[in-house]
């Protein structure tokens, strides 16, 4: 069991660099939302599990949050909060309670006794790296994965309504998940600006990813008569109608809640 709140110092200086830090409670209630409900099997396996907030920010909501919806699943699961900014590891201390710890590290992930995490969430980390150190930062991480572990990585809005990850597991990038407050969205295009960094770049005529947004404009415009029902139900309508183009790797139980999710060979930069 983690019991300490600090890892044992790593032999180096921590790999990565600090973000900005910006945080709020529940913006990453859509990317915890869907890790519970897809990756709950891996979760009950084995032994008190542990995962990690890689990169939480200035302050903890996202670390503490996060193991509130994991125990939701399994009850003894541990959650390490990682920082590379040691002064944000002391503001998280006074946070820090059974269950939950944190520790001075990067994209090492420091953990007490080495333990391979069966979950790494990083999100709104990689958005500052550049392009072409993306591969080398995902490998990295998977590496640290236990066999049946993910790797979510991503971004979204500074309130959790628009938000676009990538799910990997220890042989490499497996899915790409689009997740928005239905309400609050014109187009599904309107997502593209939170396109995690191996994608957002590739936004363009000729990428896989481009294309795929133009269809899900495409069919959004198709179901607008489905609006009248609401913005959920134009959604799956929209959803389903890419269904028959583009692999899709999930049903309606998870477009009602505003998401849809695709292999990531279908949208894999060319």
């Amino acid at each position: 069991m983690v019991r300490s709140t600090s890892a044992s110092p790593p032999p180096s200086r921590p790999l990565g660099n600090a973000t900005r830090g910006t945080t709020n409670p529940n913006r990453l209630r859509r990317m915890d939302r869907w890790i519970a409900a897809t990756h709950a099997a891996a979760l009950r396996r084995g032994p008190a599990p542990v995962a990690v907030d890689l990169g939480y920010g200035a302050a903890p909501w996202t670390a503490v949050e996060l193991l509130v919806r994991l125990r939701t699943v399994r009850a003894d699961v541990q959650v390490v909060g990682i920082e590379i900014d040691p002064e944000r590891v002391a503001a998280a201390a006074p946070y820090a309670c059974p269950g939950l710890v944190f520790a001075h590290g990067g994209f090492e992930v420091p953990l007490p006794g080495g333990r391979p995490p069966v979950l790494i969430r990083a999100a709104n980390v990689l958005r500052q790296y550049a392009e072409d150190e993306v591969a080398a930062v995902w490998e990295r991480l998977c590496a640290r994965l236990a066999p049946d572990g993910l790797l979510v990585e991503g971004t979204c809005d500074e309130i959790g309504r628009r938000h676009v990850w990538v799910a990997l597991g220890p042989e490499g990038p497996r899915t790409v998940t689009f997740a928005a407050r239905l309400s609050a969205l014109e187009t599904p295009s309107d997502l593209a600006e939170r396109l995690p960094k191996a994608l957002i770049h590739r936004n363009v005529p000729g990428q896989p990813v481009h294309a795929f947004l133009r269809d899900f404009d495409r069919a959004w415009a198709a179901a607008a008569p489905y609006a009248s029902l609401g913005a959920r139900q134009r959604w799956m309508r929209s959803v389903l109608a890419l269904s028959t183009a583009w692999p899709l790797a999930d049903g309606p139980r998870r477009w009602r809640q505003g998401e849809v999710t695709v292999r990531w060979e279908a949208l894999a930069p060319v």
